[in-house]
């Protein structure tokens, strides 16, 4: 949809929850019942139920929560085209993050559509590109060594806490040129905005990420120095300056989405490294497929989905939708379709490359995918170096948190 990024404005669409808010439009036999992501049958085991779709679900259903009703997708090739077709599928007003309409203003870029949505990506491109990511190898190689060492003479961690977390966060803060020691603090304001059941804990963290944010900005705006949150400050875009709302929904959208998702991954692939040493094993007798390895393990762990408004109507597998429904990509469940990937529940470390959706896809695909595919590399590299045998600490029961970011909770592992 046409949006003016420089005057932000809260979109007319409304979110409706609930079956008492299903459109008019919507056959009464696709209105069913949506368990992602606070579903008890959903948090018990959520890569089983999201595989388990398939057999359950038709291609195409309206899925009905208290939380938000949308139209779901849960086949590769639906999705891709979704994630592709920004004529059909818009951007604007998908995210579900609470802002006052009095002082609104949009995720940048994932919020603009093309063609802006380029133009903004365009000012971190040298950071998060392939070439400018590979320069932090040795810098993220030191610091999961560093987080080794205080464990590793211990026999035992919870390793949420003491390296899949620390790991990814640290090298994103320093990225950023925020400071390091208010890590815990971040990703406390992360977990309430992206778990929480609760809009108004929501609304808080959203308030202090704002606040602390803006800040940030002013100090960056005054002391520029090379990182990104300054790039963001005093970059152009179509030959002038970014204006405050600009600036400050590239900022906080880049600090949102950069604090959770490789964290949860990391946490989602050491659970199952824990519960299957052969896997293990194999992956440390063939190190040239490491690439390969970490694709598999991004397909059967993708950890996000991505939403859109529909923009016009349009038809899906005979489904008529129509403009200003939304629409939900199930990442996860796509990344197990069986017509994209055969036997897609078996982890095979050998597969026939596809492309798979961790990181959506289209346009709007993951500024961080190059990144997180290095720190998951090196992670798994250093790890299975030197702590190649391990297992979850006995008697440990995995939770998962509700929310938008699937991971465990806790990873509690000795050895």
């Amino acid at each position: 949809m046409a949006i003016d990024p420089t005057r932000p404005v809260a979109p007319e669409f409304p979110r409706v929850a609930g079956r008492d808010n299903v459109p008019a439009h919507v056959p009464k036999e696709l209105v069913l019942p949506y368990e992602i992501p606070f579903g008890q049958k959903f948090l018990s085991a959520p890569y089983d139920y999201m595989a388990s779709l398939h057999h359950s679900m038709p291609p195409v259903f309206y899925g009905v929560s208290d939380y938000s009703n949308a139209w779901q997708l849960i086949k590769h090739k639906d999705a891709s085209f979704m994630l592709r077709e920004s004529s059909v599928f818009s951007n604007e007003g998908a995210t579900p993050f609470p802002r006052d309409p009095e002082d609104y203003f949009y995720f940048i870029p994932i919020e603009i559509d093309p063609p802006d949505h380029r133009k903004y990506r365009e000012i971190l491109d040298p950071v998060f590109s392939p070439r400018g990511v590979v320069q932090l190898e040795k810098n993220i190689r030191k610091l999961a060594n560093e987080l080794i060492d205080e464990i590793i003479d211990k026999g035992e961690c919870e390793y949420t806490s003491a390296f899949g977390r620390p790991l990814p966060v640290y090298v994103f803060l320093d990225l950023m040129g925020l400071p390091l020691d208010k890590c815990d603090t971040f990703v406390q304001w992360a977990v309430d905005l992206l778990h929480a059941q609760d809009r108004e804990l929501m609304a808080q963290a959203m308030k202090s990420i704002s606040d602390y944010l803006k800040e940030v900005i002013a100090e960056k705006t005054d002391r520029p120095d090379d990182k990104v949150i300054s790039r963001i400050v005093h970059a152009s875009v179509d030959g002038r300056p970014m204006t405050a709302p600009e600036i400050f929904g590239f900022v906080i959208f880049l600090f949102i989405g950069g604090l959770d998702t490789v964290f949860a991954t990391l946490n989602n692939i050491w659970l199952w490294l824990a519960n299957n040493p052969d896997r293990r094993r194999e992956m440390r007798e063939d190190p040239e497929n490491i690439n390969q390895q970490v694709e598999e393990l991004l397909r059967v762990f993708s950890v996000t989905f991505s939403s859109r408004v529909l923009s016009r109507d349009y038809e899906m597998h005979g489904v008529q939708m129509k403009k200003g429904d939304r629409i939900n990509a199930i990442l996860p469940a796509c990344n197990f379709d069986p017509d994209a990937f055969p036997d897609p529940t078996t982890v095979d470390f050998n597969r026939k490359r596809k492309f798979n959706l961790a990181f959506s896809g289209g346009p709007h695909g993951c500024m961080g995918a190059h990144l997180a595919r290095l720190e998951i590399r090196i992670a798994l590299e250093e790890w299975l170096r030197r702590i190649p045998e391990f297992s979850l600490r006995p008697g440990t029961k995995i939770e998962y948190r509700p929310g938008g970011v699937i991971g465990p909770e806790f990873v509690p592992l000795v050895w």
